[in-house]
C-alpha cells in the first residue's frame, strides 16, 4: 500500500514539475516585434509575435529624402526628451518632440537625430511636415513606447504594397540578423570632429574612456568634453592637435585599444605571490599556490 502512494505521489510530481517548465518555457519565450512605417500612406505598423497589433497615422520629412528608408533598430528611448537646438526643456508644450522620443540608427547616427516621437502639433500628423523624424499623436506614441522593445527592428519605406507583403517581401516575419540596412553609405562620416553626432561617436567616447582619456560620458555627441579628450590623445601620441578624429586617429586608437585588452587578458590570468611565509606540515615555505588569480581591474 506504502509503495502504491509513493510511486503515485512520485508520478504526480514529476507531471507537475513538466507542466511548470513547459508553462515557464512558453513564457520565457521572446516577444518577436517589428514595425512598418510607410511613408506613401503615411502609416505606421505595429507587428508583435507574427500579428499585426495596430496601424498608426503618422507625418514624415516634407520632402521624399529627409526621412531615410532602410532596416534600421530602435536603440534609445526616452522619455521627455528636451530639444535642444531651441534650448526647449522636456515635457515643455512647447516642446515640438512630444513626450515620447524612439530613437533609430539612422544614416550613421545613434538615436539623436532620427526617431519616432510625439509632437505639439496635432494637425501636422497624416501630412508631409517633419525634417526626417517620424511624428505621432502624442497619446499614441506613449502607448507605442511602452509596448514596443528596444532594439526592435523598424523598416521604413515608399511603397504601394499592403503592410503584409511588404513584411514577407523584407523577411521581417523571420529576421533574426540584427542586421541593419544603411541606404546610403556615405551618409557615415568618414571623420569625426566637434559636433559630429552617431553610433562611431559613441564608440569613440567609450574607447578613449578605456583608454583612461575622460570625454565626460557615452552619448554620441561630440562636444567639448569629446573634442578635449582626442587633443589629449593626439598630443601625448605624436599626432596632428587638431581635434578631428580622421583615418590616422582612428587607427591609432584602435591599436592601442587592442593594447589595452591584451594587457588586461594577461592580467587576469596572472597569479601573483603573496610575500608571506606558509607553515605546512611544519615546514616554512612560500606558497603561490594558495593564492589563485586575481582580475585586476582597470
Amino acid at each position: 500500500m506504502f509503495k502504491r502512494c509513493f510511486n503515485f505521489l512520485l508520478v504526480l510530481l514529476l507531471f507537475l514539475s513538466t507542466t511548470f517548465v513547459q508553462s515557464y518555457a512558453a513564457d520565457a519565450k521572446p516577444v518577436s516585434q517589428f514595425i512598418i512605417i510607410n511613408k506613401t500612406i503615411n502609416r505606421l505598423a505595429f507587428y508583435e509575435n507574427g500579428k499585426l497589433v495596430r496601424e498608426f497615422k503618422v507625418a514624415t520629412g516634407r520632402s521624399e529624402d529627409l526621412t531615410p528608408e532602410g532596416k534600421f533598430k530602435i536603440v534609445n528611448k526616452i522619455v521627455n526628451r528636451p530639444y535642444y537646438k531651441d534650448h526647449i526643456p522636456g515635457g515643455d508644450p512647447k516642446n515640438p518632440l512630444g513626450n515620447r522620443w524612439l530613437g533609430l540608427n539612422a544614416r550613421g547616427t545613434w538615436g539623436t537625430t532620427y526617431a519616432i516621437h510625439g509632437n505639439n502639433n496635432p494637425s501636422s500628423i497624416g501630412t508631409y511636415a517633419s525634417s526626417g523624424c517620424v511624428r505621432m499623436y502624442d497619446e499614441e506614441v506613449e502607448w507605442l513606447f511602452d509596448r514596443v522593445n528596444k532594439n526592435t527592428t523598424v523598416l521604413i519605406t515608399s511603397s504601394t504594397k499592403s503592410f503584409q507583403d511588404i513584411a514577407i517581401a523584407n523577411h521581417l516575419f523571420d529576421d533574426e540578423s540584427d542586421s541593419v540596412v544603411v541606404t546610403k553609405p556615405t551618409d557615415i562620416p568618414t571623420s569625426l570632429k566637434l559636433g559630429s553626432v552617431g553610433s562611431e561617436v559613441e564608440w569613440l567616447q567609450d574607447t578613449l574612456t578605456k583608454l583612461g582619456y575622460s570625454t565626460n560620458g557615452v552619448d554620441g555627441y561630440f562636444a567639448k568634453g569629446t573634442d578635449q579628450a582626442v587633443r589629449a590623445f593626439q598630443l601625448v601620441n605624436g599626432l596632428e592637435v587638431d581635434g578631428v578624429v580622421g583615418a590616422g586617429t582612428k587607427k591609432l586608437l584602435i591599436e592601442k585599444l587592442r593594447d589595452k585588452k591584451r594587457e588586461l587578458v594577461s592580467a587576469y590570468f596572472y597569479t601573483f605571490t603573496l610575500k608571506k611565509n606558509i607553515k605546512i606540515n611544519g615546514a616554512v615555505r612560500t606558497d603561490s599556490h594558495l593564492n589563485g588569480v586575481q582580475k585586476l581591474n582597470y
